[in-house]
């Protein structure tokens, strides 16, 4: 139950993932979790999402609670239907059929290409979600904030901008820069922008249209995942062309670490595992360990550690550093598990380093949610060499599995792991392994540290303690995003007078909203 004794403030909360229906990666989880975790403090949220296949199926009670009428431009008629969740956080699901009753994911089709009408479907999305937090609403619940997660609801705070009347304030959650909505110019009639919105201050980049950088300029405040990545995203090295304009708007940009779901990742409960453990019990660690090497075809040597990985296999997280150092991991001697799936050459690649050393490594091609749990529990030493990580979950889902991480110095890797060494032991602090070059050399050195550590079972202990103890919890990060909403400038006042005196009418499912796109 919600937190009462104050006022709840509103919040809209708009993505294009939710776990588990539809994700492509951590902005899922995090559109569930955060969710119910401002929830949980207080906070009025309501999450809008479009309503893909299979979230119609989890939710066949769904009511429909508004329509509209095509939205300017290309955009397609819709409507709104809302759904209760277990967290208690209403869902608001934008259902057009057209759009999003597909296969595939929520931005690639069954081929793994992208869906060429992206930038209408997401489009549609944005316009759906500023006129949610317009006083041209259909509902009688207006919210104060507007929060738009990465690029496909990036043009919600362009779209508001042209807005006329009382509105939301907005923020913008960068959750990947890598990925920035970036389509032809000429799309920007299609979307029903004005074309004034076509300019350096705002939505043009480079001689096209991109839908982050619509977000990015037009948004009041700009968040992203970790306090690591906010300053890496201000460098050219990580700013992928916004570095400028991220500098430019600094003093507007806040890093907020992602945090986990404390209840679905619990070595005490976890309903994958075959055997459940707690620090006081470590025991049971081992008996998923067998378990893992039982699932993965691997040898049972008890001078060898398990190094596990779960994650996209793209060059992003960095798991071709491990091609020119396989037959050095080998003669450690150390064992290697990956599961994922992502580009096709290096699955290959990976694989064929897998086969030829059998029963000490093993590559599982695509992804099962039990099976990386097992990983978690199972492997003694948990990779993540990537080049950049804007936060990062599975590190800190293995420090709660007492699996110490190996990471590279990155983003939430760098604010999360602290290296093994004389000072941070003695500290209590240390938790993990940390190397800095991105090269396949400066691995193998983390590696060989990080098995030289286990061989040491005491101080592998203190690591494993010091990472179990540590508290991710999306309390946290609930607490900061309610300090971030509550610090904008906004006509929330208005907003809430114009709820007030609508008629109840304009409630009602029957209600059609076709504002003029780019009304001023």
């Amino acid at each position: 139950m919600p937190r009462t004794g104050f006022p709840s403030m509103k919040v809209l909360f708009a993505t294009p993932e939710l776990a588990p229906w539809m994700k492509s990666g951590g902005l899922g989880e995090i559109s569930w979790s955060l969710p119910a975790a401002l929830h949980e403090a207080g906070v009025d949220v309501r999450i809008l999402v479009p309503a893909y296949t299979p979230l119609l199926a989890a939710f066949p009670r769904a009511k429909p609670v508004a329509e509209f009428a095509p939205a300017g431009g290309e955009l397609p008629a819709s409507r709104l239907l809302e759904a209760k969740t277990d967290s208690g956080v209403p869902l608001l699901m934008l259902d057009c059929p057209a759009y999003f009753r597909r296969g595939g994911t929520a931005y690639l089709d069954a081929s793994g290409n992208d869906y060429a009408d992206n930038p209408l479907r997401f489009g549609l999305l944005s316009k759906i979600a500023a006129l949610l937090s317009s006083d041209a609403s259909p509902l009688h619940w207006r919210p104060d904030v507007l929060h738009c997660n990465d690029w496909p609801c990036g043009l919600a705070p362009a779209y508001l901008k042209f807005m006329g009347g009382a509105k939301a304030a907005t923020v913008m959650s960068i959750h990947n820069l890598a990925f920035q909505g970036i389509f032809p110019a000429d799309t920007l009639a299609a979307l029903g922008l004005p074309p004034e919105a076509y300019a350096m201050e705002g939505v043009e980049f480079w001689g096209k249209l991109s839908f982050m950088k619509a977000g990015l300029h037009y948004a009041q405040r700009i968040t992203t995942v970790s306090p690591r990545y906010a300053e890496e995203i201000q460098t050219e090295a990580f700013g992928y062309g916004f570095a400028g304009l991220l500098h430019w708007r600094r003093n507007d940009l806040t890093g907020i670490l992602n945090g986990i779901d404390a209840r679905t990742w619990n070595p005490a409960t976890d309903p994958y595992l075959p055997r459940h453990y707690e620090f006081a019990h470590l025991k049971g660690k081992e008996a998923n360990k067998a378990a893992l090497r039982q699932r993965f075809g691997l040898t049972a040597e008890a001078s060898s550690p398990v190094l596990g990985a779960v994650c996209r296999i793209t060059q992003q997280k960095g798991l071709d550093l491990l091609l020119d150092i396989g037959d050095d991991i080998a003669l450690i001697p150390a064992q290697l598990v990956l599961l994922g799936t992502g580009d096709k050459g290096l699955e290959s690649a990976l694989s064929g380093m897998a086969n030829r050393h059998p029963g000490q490594f093993a590559v599982h091609i695509g992804f099962d949610d039990g099976l990386a749990h097992l990983v978690e529990a199972g492997a003694d030493i948990f990779l993540m060499p990537s080049r950049f990580e804007p936060c990062g979950l599975n590190q800190m889902y293995s420090l709660r599995y007492g699996t110490p991480p190996l990471v590279r110095e990155t983003g939430g890797l760098a604010d999360t792991v602290i290296d093994c060494n004389d000072a941070t032991l003695a500290s209590g602090k240390a938790n993990g392994f940390v190397f800095g070059e991105a090269t396949s050399e400066a691995l193998l050195m983390a590696i060989r540290r990080a098995v030289a550590a286990w061989h040491d079972k005491a101080l592998w202990h203190k690591l494993q303690r010091n990472g179990m103890v540590l508290d991710f919890s999306w309390s946290n990060a609930a607490t900061a995003y309610k300090a971030i909403y509550a610090g904008l400038p906004t006509n929330g006042a208005k907003m809430k007078t114009a709820a007030r005196t609508r008629s109840p009418a304009a409630s009602t499912a029957e209600e059609k909203l076709a504002p003029e796109a780019g009304a001023s």
